[in-house]
């Protein structure tokens, strides 16, 4: 990768505020315990990916539909872990869609000039 191209040239514009968060307020309780999992199951997948990026050498055939399998079956284990409880990160995500139910969130920029 060329490294110039990752020099900025333009300035960077700064975060937008989430604009759909009130509309978790229809979502169901136990729709919000799946996306708080779903997440925690994303996250768990891309660890488990960089722990096996550490192993050595298996013995796996190293073609392309021994990747594909060997990827479905990361994915399934992170997600079976994290509807099996995980990390627990998922109950902190659950408690911040609960608590933007009852709150109005107003985000304020940290940049003066904005």
């Amino acid at each position: 990768m060329d490294s110039t191209k990752l020099i900025l040239t333009q300035p960077v514009l700064p975060p937008s505020p989430l604009k759909n968060l009130t509309e978790i307020n229809g979502i169901s309780e136990e729709r919000k315990i799946q996306i708080a999992k779903d997440f925690e199951s994303i996250l768990l997948h891309k660890l488990l990916d960089e722990m096996k990026n550490t192993i050595g050498d298996w013995g796996f055939e190293e073609d392309e539909p021994s990747r594909q399998v060997q990827g479905i079956f990361w994915l399934c284990l992170a997600r079976d872990i994290a509807n099996n409880g995980g990390f627990g990160l998922w109950k902190d995500i659950y408690q911040l869609l609960t608590d933007s139910d009852q709150t109005n969130t107003t985000v304020e920029s940290l940049d003066s000039n904005i």
